[in-house]
């Protein structure tokens, strides 16, 4: 009995210094991946099956990888589901307006900087606009692919009626025949209304997915079966199963969890963003319409975003462009997560679609065209004010 009495109480010592040494599991809201609430077990089955083709399937030449590619797996891009580093940048080029991309013949749209042995990677064509892209966090997706197009129209203002000089638009562009219409989809001339991308370009996130796989690592599917070396149509790499299971398991990553909210610097610096109109284009609310996933129908979220294009100026144009947009527009990006954004990128803010500002305060001093007032106004507030202001923004 003696010894019995002896070996609880060791145990019980073990069992509290293990607690001590041992590092606590992260809060909820200091993660950014993790799937929705509401999912059925078939769905959360699902949800499972696309995270581990999207963050463990790793890709060599003898599973379908290249000849030509950029990355060796999804996640290598998308660290924790939250924002590439530049070291994980991508490189597109070719086109400058409307009218398309002019390189497909040598390799555009997207670069390949990287080859199986036997080949040689691609080199960027002398003279061509091009432009660096960072890879985005995941994070909330499904929430931006079941927003109306109905309700994106109504925040958009191509001809500033309103005269606030914020003229955001959508990005127009004929999407792959792979592609389902969305509920309540609305045209024009054959076009459909692009949400994914810096620029906004891709219709939906199976046409984000495939690419991915065949741009990014040189992996074919039934969805994009055209090899990126050859060009000529092969055999699927990749099986339709396994692209649907990564994009529902991007439909239903969480959205993040905005922390700190009732700290009194956090609030001030709320009342900041929205008056320096920084709110005109980084929309905190925006609702779902129906989805085929339940747990996404009809939901509030709060993204910070219009889901437009705008002008951002001189200093990001990069002379290269998407669909209809024109090189001087960006899609305004989703602010929640930012706080986050560090965790992803080795403990330093890279921001913009490029990487190129290493903190917030660059980031709002490169805005310019349609947010040039903001940034102006940004300008004239207060130290306190500023350190409030990206409090907020580093508690979304």
């Amino acid at each position: 009995m003696k010894n019995r009495i002896i070996a609880l109480c060791v145990l019980i010592v073990i069992v509290i210094g293990c607690r001590k040494i041992m590092p606590k599991s992260p809060k909820e809201d200091e993660l950014l991946d993790g799937p929705i609430e509401g999912l059925t077990t078939q769905e959360t089955a699902q949800f499972l099956k696309g995270d581990v083709a999207f963050n463990d399937d790793v890709f060599t030449p003898q599973n379908g990888l290249g000849p030509l590619f950029v990355a060796t797996s999804c996640g290598s891009c998308h660290a924790g589901d939250g924002k590439g580093h530049p070291f994980t940048t991508l490189t597109r080029f070719g086109q400058i307006d409307s009218t398309g991309n002019q390189y497909f013949n040598l390799g555009a749209p997207q670069l390949q900087n990287h080859a199986i042995p036997g080949y040689q990677p691609e080199t960027l064509p002398s003279g061509v606009g091009f432009s660096k892209i960072l890879p985005p966090a995941n994070t909330g997706l499904g929430f931006l692919d079941a927003v109306t197009d109905a309700d994106i129209l109504a925040i958009a203002d191509p001809n500033d009626t309103d005269g606030d000089g914020i003229s955001g638009v959508p990005n127009w562009v004929f999407a792959p025949s792979y592609c389902q219409d969305r509920p309540n989809t609305i045209k024009q001339s054959g076009k459909y209304i692009a949400r994914f991308g810096k620029k906004g370009a891709a219709y939906d996130l199976l046409q984000q997915t495939a690419n991915a796989y065949n741009q990014d690592m040189g992996v074919n599917s039934s969805f994009e079966p055209y090899d990126t070396y050859t060009k000529l149509e092969v055999d699927p790499e990749v099986s339709n199963t396994t692209i649907h299971d990564v994009v529902f398991y991007l439909k239903t990553l969480k959205a993040p969890v905005q922390r700190n909210q009732n700290d009194g610097n956090v609030q001030s610096g709320k009342q900041i963003f929205m008056a320096l109109g920084c709110d005109k284009c980084h929309k905190s609310q925006l609702t779902t319409g129906t989805s085929n996933i339940s747990a996404l129908s009809n939901k509030t979220f709060y993204p910070y975003t219009d889901m437009l294009l705008h002008d951002m100026g001189s200093a990001l144009d990069d002379n290269y462009t998407e669909g209809s947009a024109k090189t001087y527009e960006w899609k305004t990006p989703p602010l929640w997560g930012l706080g986050l954004a560090k965790n992803s990128q080795g403990g330093s803010y890279f921001l913009m679609h490029d990487g190129r500002a290493t903190s917030i305060e660059a980031a709002i001093l490169l805005h310019g065209g349609e947010a040039q007032q903001s940034n102006n106004n940004y300008q004239n507030l207060s130290e306190s004010d500023k350190q409030n202001l990206i409090k907020f923004l580093e508690s979304l």
